[in-house]
Parts: structure tokens; sequence; C-alpha cells
């Protein structure tokens, strides 16, 4: 068999964006000016489970076109919902939580519960009873990569806290994970965030704006993490899923300096052009902060000291050496 290699060009595809937060961040009311702006005039759809909470937004957004969803929650409804409203023709799906494919009336964790039942509560089948549910999550993230539609995800999101020794005495602090900023935590599989084009956190401190989960490159100029996501964010977005090549393209630069000084610590770059740490940067930073004996609370002033950034999700990818460096240093002078 030849295998023939072409020159790369991008074609059109849908995205898919992921918006969590907790009660008052804003998640709904962003969810709706991104779709107004990916649908470009033309109306979208709303899977609402919140009990028809979205229609509180009617008389803001009356393109949006509504529908309940009601229990069971499981992968298979969620699927059957979105791919019916993708067959309709709408050019845009909101979905109005996906959390309750997971924790909701009949979502994931209640089918791991009545499979566990059904093998007979036995501590041996814990993991077997786990492999339906999860295959059955696995053909809903399936089915959202053959949708034509753009899709919104709104995920609900809970504050987590641990409990850790520093010098011999308790603390409660925020939990630090993939997908925690600030101790949030999107509920859902924690893998699905990173299944998405963009993932982020929206919190009541400040509603609509966004913080990074996920996001690549070609997408940073779309979301000003110091604005709430808009309807040109939506826009720009749908014209860069168009194919075109006029908008959020990352130019050709000459090759630079780094931006680290010889102290370790990181300067603004010559170029606002800057790549996030990707998963398993950040995956490393933690490992290597847990071997390291650095508790999480200092992480964090490493973090900022060397980028402005308190979250792993939010640092330049180009600043990662730097952080391990820092970790190493702190280590040392213990």
């Amino acid at each position: 068999m030849t295998f023939e290699f072409r020159e790369p060009h991008r074609e059109a595809s849908p995205v898919l964006i992921g918006i969590s937060g907790p009660s008052g961040g804003g998640k709904t009311y962003s969810a709706l000016r991104l779709a107004r702006g990916l649908a470009d005039g033309q109306p979208f759809a709303m899977i609402d489970t919140e009990n028809g909470r979205a229609l509180h937004y009617a008389d803001y957004f009356p393109e949006m076109r509504h529908a309940h969803l009601r229990a069971p929650f499981s992968p298979a409804r969620y699927a059957e919902a979105i791919t019916d409203a993708d067959q309709q023709g709408f050019p845009v799906i909101v979905v109005d939580s996906a959390s309750h494919e997971w924790e909701g009336d009949g979502g994931v964790l209640k089918m791991q519960e009545a499979e566990f039942a059904r093998m007979g509560s036995k501590e041996g089948a814990r993991m077997a009873s786990w492999i339906a549910p999860k295959s059955a999550h696995k053909d809903l993230v399936r089915a959202l990569l053959q949708v034509k539609a753009h899709v919104i995800l709104n995920l609900r999101a809970e504050d987590k806290v641990e409990m850790v020794k520093v010098n011999g005495k308790t603390e409660v602090r925020a939990k630090e994970s993939l997908t925690s900023i600030l101790g949030w935590i999107p509920i859902c599989e924690r893998r699905l965030p990173f299944e998405l084009t963009a993932s982020f956190l929206v919190t009541p401190d400040a509603p609509g704006v966004p913080k990074v989960i996920k996001l690549q490159e070609q997408h940073r100029a779309f979301f000003p993490l110091d604005q709430p996501i808009s309807e040109d964010a939506g826009k720009q977005l749908a014209q860069w899923a168009a194919g075109s090549s006029s908008v959020g393209e990352p130019q050709a630069q000459p090759v630079k300096d780094t931006g680290v000084s010889q102290a370790g610590k990181v300067t603004e770059p010559a170029s606002p052009a800057v790549e996030f740490a990707s998963e398993p940067q950040r995956r490393l930073i933690f490992q290597r902060a847990k071997e390291a004996g650095v508790e999480t609370a200092e992480l964090k002033a490493i973090l900022v000291e060397l980028t402005g950034q308190d979250s792993s999700a939010a640092i330049p990818a180009g600043s990662v050496e730097a952080v391990l460096s820092a970790i190493e240093a702190a280590v040392a002078n213990v």
C-alpha cells in the first residue's frame, strides 16, 4: 500500500465547548451569548435538564428553541436528544446541564450503583460494575464527535477541599486536580473537559469571565481572560470552524528570547501568542511537586511568582521548565 502525503489544509469542523461553574457563575447566560454568535442569527437549540431555567432568558434570546430533557439522564438519552436536534438542522446545540449525565437520576453514577447491586454488591465486583456505565459514557462522547452542529455543554461545578498535614498541623484547603481552579471541579467524567475543543470555568466573583481548563493557541484570541464570554467570541469561533484562515490564526514569528532570566523568573514574552501548559505538562508539575514534598500552597506561590497565575491551567507552556526548576530549588533550600 502506498500512502499519499499532502500539504495540510484545515477543513470546516464543528466545535465542542464546555462551560463549567457553580450557581451564579453565569454559565447559562455565557452559553447563550456564545450560541448566538456561533449561530449568526439563526435559531439554536437548547436542551434543558434544569426544569426550564433556561426559559428565564427567553426574552433576551427569542431565537432559542427550547426542549426539556427529563430523567432518566442516561448517556443514551443525552445522545438521543443531541442527535435529534442535529438532525433537525440546528447550527448550535446548548445542553444545560450535562452534569446530570454523570450524577443525575439514571446517570453514570446511578448506573454503576445499580450494576453493582445486580452483581451482589460484592467488593470483588466493584471494578466490573463500572464497565457498562463507562462504556455508555464513551458512546455519548463518540456521538458528540459525529454531530454536525456546534455543541456547548454546560456543567455544574462543586467546590472541594482536602485535608493535608503541614508542619505537623492539619490544614483544609482547596482541592487541586487537573480540572480544578480555586477548588472548583466540574461535575462530569474527569476526562470530558479535555475531550472538548475548549473548556472554561466561570465563577460568581466574575460572572462569565472564563478561567481556562483547556484552551488551544488557535482559539486564545477569541476568549480574553479579563472579559465575559460574548457573542463576538462565538462569531470568531464560527469563522474559524468554517475553515477561515483570516481569524485567530497564529502568525509565523522568528525565534526570539525565551523570556526566562538567569534567575529562572519568567519575564514578559516577546510575542503575545502564548500556548498554555498542556495536560501532560500540568500532570508533570503535580508529580514533581508531590515527589519533592512541595505543598499545594507553596506550589501556588511558585506559580504566582513565576507566571502571575495561581493555577497550572493558566500558565504558559514556555514557563513549565522554569516552574520545575523552581520546585527543585525549593527542595534544595530546605
